[in-house]
């Protein structure tokens, strides 16, 4: 039987969650693995409600859309509010603490992406790629030269070094995290 991992990236139009889903496919795809990825986001585009679903797979994809979410990262706390639901019993929940204030739970990963952006890049756009790096830094999920990959091929021209700054800096952030877990 092959692996099926659901990922539910979502917050408010203009943070770039679209855009991180499919980065996030394509990366997948770079890997070898099959993906699909589907999105929606709210009447306006900016500051509505925004999501990007990809689900990643060893196998055939049956079925494009996040049922429930092996992964979820909250970039806002109308995301967290409206998708935490819909997480797996054991799943993880990545949240933004510069934008989410309220967990429905203790055991989410609380890390402040758009705080890191901002000093890394100078940007809160790129916090987007920030999360990418430290969700595919956390997880494995994808690898580290397919995201580089699948940024440089589809941020806007021009934006390039700025973003691929960011994922990495998702990705050294990942790695402090996970030794300060280990000690």
């Amino acid at each position: 039987m092959s692996e099926r991992y659901e990922v539910r990236l979502a917050g408010k139009g203009g943070q770039g969650m679209i855009l991180a889903g499919i980065i996030l496919a394509e990366a997948a795809i770079l890997d070898g693995k099959n993906a699909a990825q589907t999105q929606s986001y709210g009447p306006e585009a900016r500051g509505g409600a925004s999501r990007s679903e990809v689900v990643i797979s060893d196998g055939e994809i049956d079925y494009p859309k996040v049922t429930q979410a092996d992964i979820l990262l909250c970039m806002s706390q109308e995301a967290c509010d409206r998708y935490f639901h819909d997480l797996k019993q054991h799943g993880l929940l990545i949240a933004d603490a510069v934008h989410v204030e309220r967990m429905p739970t203790s055991r989410a990963v609380v890390v402040p992406l758009t705080q890191w952006a901002e000093e890394a890049t100078g940007r809160r756009i790129t916090a987007s790629v920030v999360a990418l790096g430290f969700l595919a830094g956390l997880t494995g999920l994808v690898s580290r030269q397919a995201m580089e990959a699948a940024v440089r091929a589809h941020v806007p021209p021009g934006t390039e070094e700025i973003n691929l700054r960011a994922l990495a800096v998702g990705f050294e952030q990942a790695e402090q995290f996970i030794r300060s877990q280990s000690k």
